[in-house]
C-alpha cells in the first residue's frame, strides 16, 4: 500500500443512472432520478464514482468526495447527505461519491486483510483522476477539494491528507483514528492540512483510547487513540496554543450524549477541530449534522 502515484492504464467509460443501483450493507435503498454514475479502469481495476447532476454546472466551485465506511457503497452515502445536498447549489457544491475496491478502500493500515489491501490498490491514481475529471467537466476548483470520510472513509480521508496534501485542501474524518504506527504503511508527506476528527468516547469498533479495530471477520489492525490522533495534526500544523472548548447545544436530550469541540488556531483561523462526543459509539451523534458540519469548517479554508 506504499505511496505512488502513476498516470497510465486509465479508461474512462461514462453511463448516466435513472434510479441509484446499489444497496448498501447497512441502509434502506435510496433513489436519486438525477444520478450520474462514471467508472475508470486503472491498473486493470475497474473503479466507480456516483455524483448528482449540479443545478448550475457552470458554478461549481469546490469539489467534495463522501468517503462510505468499510463494507458500502458510495450511492448508500447519500441518504445521509441531503442536508448538504439541499445547499449545493446555492454554495457552488458538488459531492461526490466514489465506490471503494470490492467495498472497501486501501487507506494507511498495513495489516487490514481486506481486497484494496492485498492488491495494493492505487487509490492516489483514482482520486487523481476523479479530481481532473470533475476540473474539465465542470471548471470545478482544483484548489478546493475536500474529503469527508465515516469510519473505513474516514481513514481514506487520513490517507488523502497525509500523502496528497498539494491536491486536498481540508478532510474530516468521523469515527475514525490514525493507524498504530505499527499498523502504518502509507509514505506520509509530513504536510500540514485542515483536519476535523469527530470520534464517540464509547466507540466499540474504534476504539476511543486506541487498539484494535473490532469488525470481525475483517482484521484492519490497531489504531492510536483518539488524543493521539488530534495531537499528530496539531503537532504538524504546529498550534502553539491551547485549543478554545465549546459545548455544543444538546439538541436530542433522549440519547445520553453531549459534543465538546476542541478548536486549533492558526494563523487566526481553526486549523484542527475536534469534536467529542461523550458516550458516542460507532454511529452518527444526533446533536449535529456531521456532513454540514465539515462543510462549514471546510468553508474557512476556501479559496
Amino acid at each position: 500500500m506504499k505511496n505512488s502515484i502513476a498516470s497510465d492504464g486509465m479508461v474512462s467509460i461514462s453511463f448516466v443512472l435513472v434510479v441509484a443501483l446499489f444497496m448498501s450493507l447497512f441502509t434502506p435503498f435510496n433513489v436519486y432520478a438525477d444520478v450520474i454514475s462514471d467508472s475508470v479502469v486503472i491498473d486493470g481495476h475497474m473503479r466507480h464514482f456516483h455524483y448528482l447532476k449540479p443545478v448550475h454546472s457552470n458554478k461549481v466551485k469546490s469539489l467534495v468526495f463522501v468517503l462510505h465506511g468499510s463494507g458500502g457503497t458510495g450511492q448508500s452515502m447519500m441518504n445521509y447527505t441531503k442536508e448538504l445536498e439541499a445547499r449545493a447549489a446555492t454554495e457552488g457544491l458538488l459531492l461526490v461519491y466514489p465506490d471503494g475496491y470490492n467495498r472497501f478502500w486501501n487507506e494507511c493500515r498495513k495489516n487490514a486483510n481486506t481486497t484494496p489491501n492485498l492488491f495494493n490498490i492505487r487509490e492516489e491514481l483514482f482520486f487523481n483522476y476523479m479530481i481532473d475529471y470533475f476540473s474539465k467537466r465542470f471548471k470545478a476548483s482544483k484548489s478546493n477539494v475536500f474529503a469527508i470520510g465515516f469510519s473505513g472513509g474516514g481513514h481514506m480521508a487520513y490517507k488523502l491528507a497525509l500523502t496528497m496534501p498539494k491536491k486536498i485542501k481540508a478532510i474530516s474524518a468521523i469515527v475514525a483514528s490514525l493507524p498504530d504506527l505499527s499498523n502504518m504503511d502509507c509514505v506520509v508527506s509530513n504536510k500540514p492540512v485542515p483536519v476535523m476528527v469527530i470520534n464517540g468516547t464509547n466507540d466499540a469498533t474504534n476504539p476511543y483510547q486506541g487498539g484494535e479495530i473490532n469488525l470481525l471477520p475483517v482484521k484492519f489492525g490497531k489504531v492510536r487513540s483518539t488524543e493521539s490522533t488530534v495531537e499528530y495534526w496539531v503537532s504538524l500544523a504546529n498550534c502553539q496554543q491551547p485549543p478554545s472548548l465549546t459545548v455544543l447545544p444538546d439538541i436530542d436530550t433522549a440519547d445520553g450524549k453531549r459534543i465538546e469541540r476542541y478548536t486549533y488556531l492558526k494563523n487566526g483561523k481553526p486549523f484542527v477541530e475536534f469534536l467529542k462526543v461523550i458516550n458516542g459509539e460507532h454511529s452518527y451523534p444526533g446533536d449535529i449534522d456531521v456532513y454540514v458540519t465539515s462543510w462549514e469548517f471546510f468553508r474557512l479554508h476556501l479559496n
